[in-house]
């Protein structure tokens, strides 16, 4: 790892400055894929949102090319094909029958069962509180 500790007095930690090239890699390493910034971060000895940092600057930044050039070259649109992929699905399920709410109550020996339509699920809730207040 090539980097610079800055000299400071005093038990503070050191704030690390990091050369061109480390930072360079570390955002080539970013690029790869399948390589999350976290991983590539933690393999550098460098904090996940300051490796971010670097990738967001080093995508902002133009390439190396002189600025003159780049400005006379005419800009030409690319044209993207996009792929229609079909997918079979399964044929949708044939709605199952429903089934009724049964609720059993016991309190000592006596036991209760209620068997409420499930199309009228709100009123069995209603029914419910006003039974358990």
């Amino acid at each position: 790892m090539t980097t610079i500790l800055n000299n400071q007095a005093g038990p503070r930690r050191r704030r690390r400055v990091h050369s061109d090239e480390f930072k360079a890699r570390a955002v080539a390493s970013c690029m790869q894929p399948g390589m999350s910034v976290a991983a590539v971060a933690m393999a550098h000895g460098v904090n996940a949102n300051l490796l971010r940092r670097w990738v967001r600057e080093a995508e902002m930044k133009p390439p190396a090319r002189d600025l003159a050039q780049v400005a006379e070259q005419p800009v030409q649109a690319t044209r993207r094909e996009t792929l229609f992929v079909p997918v079979n699905l399964p044929p949708p399920a044939a709605p199952t029958a429903q089934v009724d709410i049964r609720i059993e109550l016991q309190r000592g020996a006596a036991a209760v069962t209620v068997t409420w339509p499930v199309s009228a699920a709100a009123e069995c809730a209603t029914w419910m509180r006003e039974l358990l207040r």
